[in-house]
């Protein structure tokens, strides 16, 4: 069986025994739209829970617009037009105006890379600035939540008579899924805000997973500090896995982010009939696949249906390298994940970005990981928790012999994009 898995910009095509295949996980289609401008207008004209935009805006003097960062295949140069064309024919002028990337902890996006994602037009006529979460001075305290999490959100966005955010609605390993609140928080929440909220308290939560709202203490608490910190409007969208837009929804911060998981939770869950012994997957190509760090995605959404003890075989790019450098020194202070896990579970040990490696922990109590990457040589990629392999049909080969002669494979194309379960 031939399979292309997305892997950086171009694919990695992949040759698998057919025999040995129980199952290709794929996103269910759903017709893409016709005009996705059109209806991204139509949504914000005639919103979930709200009053049109229009209405919100008129009398209003300054607005703040937060989108996702380069890591997230967000349409914005079809969801900003419409907005400004709103706001700014509402009344409010441009020099009020503030467009800022949501780049939680992540490193700013400059240069080409911020026209890459906005828009030249945009980039070039409208303040555009990104959120630095390490910089506390630049965020305003709105108090501390009964779990304990001080909310600290970018002073700009509180401080704009008109809150909107976008977003993508995908499945998310910790929050269950992403979009609606999770622009305010992590997005644009300081670091003394996102350590104890992506802590061991909360990570370790059996429904801080992919898929699950109710009862996902990650995403009870991020919705509470988005109410917090106030949100007038969203627009958040759906794709399809060739990255065109599926649905739209827009309004209330809650209700059209519900409206948009309904939809999409009816797309992306791919049963199989039992797990297996052999995973193989990536992490969504570009730009999630970039690190690392952000690889981690795909393994954990492998984990629901590869067996206890079996192999996850993951591709990805790893342009970027590992991640952050306070990712990277988590590697070298840490001989195992029993140490690290040992070490946060005390309280004592804090480094930022720790929280996927706790992920990764979560992944490797359970499965062996074999990583294929052009990115990084084998010497690093072996230093980091998990096995280089040359080739995904080497690992998998590999694996199949350990197994033995009834083990099986899965295959995840689109990797963390997919949410697969076991059973009917």
């Amino acid at each position: 069986m031939r399979v292309q898995l997305d892997y950086g910009k171009t694919g990695l095509d992949v040759e698998l025994p057919d025999d040995r295949v129980a199952g290709l996980l794929q996103t269910q289609d759903a017709e893409p739209l016709a005009d996705p401008q059109a209806a991204i207008r139509a949504a914000i004209a005639d919103p979930t829970g709200t009053q049109p935009l229009s209405e919100l805006a008129r009398g209003k003097q300054t607005a703040c617009i937060v989108v996702c960062d380069i890591t997230r295949p967000v349409p914005n140069k079809q969801i900003l037009p419409e907005l400004l064309s709103t706001i700014e024919q509402a009344g409010v002028p441009r020099e009020g105006i503030t467009i800022l990337v949501a780049t939680g902890l992540h490193r700013p996006n400059e240069g080409d890379e911020l026209v890459e994602l906005v828009g030249a037009d945009v980039a070039e006529n409208y303040r555009c600035e990104n959120h630095h979460g390490k910089v506390l001075d630049e965020h305003t305290y709105l108090g501390t939540t009964e779990r304990g999490v001080p909310a600290w959100i970018d002073t700009r966005y509180i401080e704009a008579e008109l809150k909107i955010t976008t977003g993508l609605i995908e499945p998310h390993l910790m929050a269950g899924y992403s979009g609606g609140r999770k622009l305010i928080c992590p997005g644009i929440a300081a670091l003394e805000t996102v350590k104890i909220w992506h802590g061991p308290d909360f990570l370790e939560h059996p429904k801080a997973d992919q898929g699950f709202l109710e009862g996902n203490p990650v995403h009870e608490e991020n919705t509470l500090i988005a109410k917090l910190a106030g949100c007038d409007f969203i627009v958040n969208v759906t794709l399809d896995k060739e990255r065109r837009v599926t649905s739209v929804v827009a309004g209330d911060m809650e209700e059209a982010f519900l409206a948009g998981v309904s939809f999409i939770e009816k797309h992306v869950k791919a049963p199989l009939p039992e797990a297996v012994d052999v995973v193989v997957t990536c992490s969504a190509g570009y730009p999630l696949d970039t690190t690392f760090y952000q690889a981690v995605k795909g393994l954990t959404g492998a984990l629901p249906i590869v067996k206890q003890g079996g192999t996850i075989v993951i591709a990805a790019s790893l342009t970027e390298g590992i991640g952050s450098p306070e990712f990277q020194s988590l590697f070298d202070d840490n001989a195992s994940l029993e140490i690290f896990m040992e070490r946060i579970l005390g309280k004592e040990y804090f480094v930022m970005d720790q929280w996927q490696l706790e992920e990764l922990a979560k992944v490797r109590r359970k499965a062996k990981v074999k990583f294929v990457t052009d990115g990084l040589p084998a010497e690093t990629i072996n230093g980091l928790f998990v096995e280089s392999a040359a080739t995904v049909e080497e690992a998998v080969a590999s694996s199949l012999t350990e197994y033995g002669p009834d083990a099986q494979v899965a295959v995840i194309p689109q990797g963390p994009y997919v949410l697969p379960t076991v059973g009917a």
